[in-house]
């Protein structure tokens, strides 16, 4: 089938046809066509399908007719995060070329003014996330009673980001006769029920098992211990054997560790940059610009970016940590693999990690491979040796850090606690190791102790006191003071 034969109107197919596309996907082939005729629609299918498309498209169509008026939107897409509703605006603005139709963009890290300035024109299509949203309803800057078509697109994320209080509020603020397109890749319980209230008799649009991964992405697990150093180290092997990659995302399932393992890759020479929800919006845009662009290969990523996000030279992902929620690990390998493509995922799997991946394999029916086939159980015992462990020692005890060799591993670590209030201050401070990429080797046996080394002080005020003189040189020190225990404590022992 081609999209001429779909029911779209003359100006949609001249944006289609300008952009390259004749053939529709399978969920635009299906879901369009009842979208035309106004029926609410249920449509799931795995990321990387087309489905923004899939309701743009019609979308563009039955709006074509009418006039927006101020602060009050003809339609709206909620989305889970801003980079989803960005990406949703573009759609917009490269298949409404021959429209004039106003687009306003609601999302958090933006001037509030800038976008009532859009609303009060009047919003043909108002894209938003959903706190976004109601903020500017709560300051009475929209009227929700002329909304015509309500699409909520990533309902699963929507569940595992907390918005689904926020839809069931804002569905209960439209019109009972809107038009609803819920799109999903996955439809656990909570989705299901949320579809059952807010749709009436929709057509289940279904072109793969909910929760399946798309066929075009080969996906393997890649045995590692559950150590950081070690974790990043089999990454580094991973990505440099990879000779095909074009650009690839590692996700984290900690905003922490994307930093982490952002510096750790940045130090060892590979073009890298880093998102997650606690960058601002110009630093997250920006990023995604230059990730897009080529300017960079590697972006370390937290879940914000697994959902929807549309970058199709991505050739690969790697999953750094297994996702706690095995639906994520759905979306995070459809970032790879889109409109056809082929892509390869991969993900680091230690011990620790067992039940997260058993709970994502019965959700794919299937067991997934392992690269090499050499599984968890088989992994030689680390070495305590390795080049990353000692390289780090080097850095710390040898003089080569940051600060001059005067962190623990430095000179001073080596001449006992120092002289004078300085000296201990400086002793006690945190330190930033330059290399991130294995955990601290063993003290050195040098290193002399300090409830061994005593300091000067602390004789001469038990020689004083009189009672530093009784103690015989032999005995242990008091546990927790060492040779600096108050002399207050010490009455009533004998000593």
């Amino acid at each position: 089938m081609l999209f001429s034969e779909l029911g779209l109107s003359a100006k949609v197919l001249s944006a289609v046809e300008a952009t390259g596309y004749t053939t529709p996907t399978p969920i635009q082939e299906q879901a369009i066509p009842h979208a035309l005729q106004r029926r609410d629609v249920l449509g799931i299918a795995q990321t990387g399908t087309g489905k923004t498309a899939g309701f743009v498209l019609p979308m563009l169509t039955l709006l074509e007719q009418g006039r927006a008026r101020a602060r009050m939107p003809r339609s709206l897409i909620l989305e889970p995060t801003r980079e989803l509703a960005a990406q949703v605006a573009e759609s917009f603005t490269k298949y409404g070329l021959d429209q004039k139709l106003n687009v306003a963009l609601l999302i958090g890290g933006m001037s509030f003014g800038d976008q009532d300035r859009k609303i009060d024109r009047g919003a043909d299509v108002l894209i938003a996330t959903p706190g976004r949203l109601l903020d500017h309803f709560e300051r009475g800057k929209l009227l929700m009673t002329g909304v015509e078509i309500l699409v909520i697109d990533e309902a699963d994320r929507m569940l595992d980001m907390g918005f689904i209080p926020d839809i069931e509020r804002i569905c209960k603020m439209l019109p009972f006769t809107r038009q609803t397109l819920f799109f999903s890749a996955t439809m656990p319980p909570e989705i299901t029920r949320l579809t059952e209230q807010f749709l009436q008799n929709p057509v289940r649009v279904e072109v793969a098992r909910a929760s399946s991964a798309a066929q075009t992405v080969e996906q393997r697990l890649v045995a590692t211990h559950k150590e950081d150093w070690e974790k990043r180290e089999t990454l580094r092997r991973l990505i440099r054997a990879e000779s095909d990659i074009t650009n690839a995302i590692i996700f984290c399932n900690r905003k922490i560790d994307v930093a982490s393992l952002f510096r750790s890759l940045s130090r060892h020479g590979f073009s890298v940059g880093a998102l997650h929800g606690d960058m601002d919006q110009p630093s997250r845009t920006a990023m995604l610009h230059n990730f897009r662009e080529n300017k960079i290969q590697l972006l370390v990523a937290s879940d914000v970016a697994a959902r929807g996000l549309d970058i199709p030279a991505v050739s690969h992902v790697f999953n750094f940590d297994v996702p706690i929620h095995s639906e994520d690990y759905v979306h995070r390998i459809g970032r790879t693999g889109r409109a056809g493509r082929s892509g390869k995922a991969f993900t680091l799997v230690s011990r620790a990690d067992g039940k997260y991946l058993d709970a994502i394999q019965k959700m794919l029916g299937n067991d997934l491979e392992w690269l090499d086939g050499t599984t968890v159980e088989q992994l030689p015992t680390p070495d305590p040796s390795s080049e990353d462990r000692s390289d780090r020692h080097g850095r710390r005890s040898g003089g080569g850090s940051r600060r001059g060799g005067s962190g623990r591993g430095g000179e001073r670590r080596h001449s006992g606690r120092g002289e004078g209030r300085g000296a201990n201050r400086h002793e006690a401070r945190p330190i930033e190791t330059e290399e991130a990429d294995a955990v601290p080797s063993a003290a050195p046996a040098t290193v002399p102790s300090r409830r061994a080394a005593p300091s000067a002080r602390s004789h001469d005020a038990h020689a004083r006191s009189g009672r530093g003189q009784q103690r015989h040189h032999d005995e242990p020190s008091p546990l927790g003071f060492g040779d600096d225990v108050p002399a207050f404590m010490l009455i009533g022992t004998g000593l």
